[in-house]
């Protein structure tokens, strides 16, 4: 079944290798990405992303290194590791979370968080979100919400931002609870030069904050 040890064994390496390139925590890594191949964002609003391009490179490289280490079975081989591939992160992800992580490490976010805005006036409008997290810790964690605005929003425009007018948010999340986060503000934009005036957001990202610890999801 085995052709090439050599070539199966480099292939395992450097698919661990692409892996840990982009491996999606604590942060999200995939927060500006406008194209992806697998697990890696190929470009954002910058260009192209060089390390994406690289790790693309070197995933196809890993598979055909794979192809070249079997005697058959390729297409079933290449099918299997590709789904471990793509599910392993999010496995390993819950694992250590379920079980070592402590504080803002322990939280998830499934990334469907939607925001809505209205105008009320000039220099008001009304801003309504709703998102879901989950501590898995078996400790209450408390932290500040803040939101983050769109990578494909253009010059400069705030839109889920906007929110933080009226923040910080102090949420608390009891242990292995998944809470249902709600929040609706009046917010004044005198202050504010470039926002927009209604819309709706879907697949919101927000940082959460606890002291000097923050992440990006």
């Amino acid at each position: 079944m085995i052709r090439n040890k050599v070539a199966l064994i480099c292939s395992i390496v450097i698919l661990g290798i692409c892996m840990y390139l982009y491996f999606p925590f604590p942060n999200n890594v995939m927060l500006d990405a406008y194209s992806t191949f697998m697990s890696f964002p190929t470009r954002n609003q910058d260009g192209y992303i060089v390390l994406g391009i690289i790790g693309s490179a070197m995933f196809l490289i890993a598979i055909i290194l794979l192809v070249i280490g079997m005697k058959k079975y390729h297409f079933r081989t290449i099918v299997i590791v590709v789904i471990i591939y793509t599910i392993l992160p999010k496995f390993l992800i819950m694992t250590y979370q379920e079980t070592l992580a402590s504080g803002i490490m322990a939280i998830s976010y499934d990334g469907n968080g939607k925001c809505n805005f209205e105008n009320v006036s000039e220099d008001l409008i009304t801003g309504e979100c709703n998102l879901v997290l989950h501590n898995k810790s078996n400790k209450a964690v408390s932290f500040e919400l803040e939101f983050l605005d769109s990578y494909f929003m253009e010059d400069g425009i705030r839109m889920e931002s906007l929110m933080n007018v009226a923040g910080p948010y102090s949420i608390t999340i009891e242990a292995n609870r998944e809470k249902s986060i709600h929040l609706k503000e009046l917010l004044d934009l005198s202050g504010v030069l470039k926002h927009i005036e209604s819309g709706t957001s879907f697949n919101v990202h927000v940082n959460l904050i606890d002291g000097e610890t923050k992440r990006t999801l």
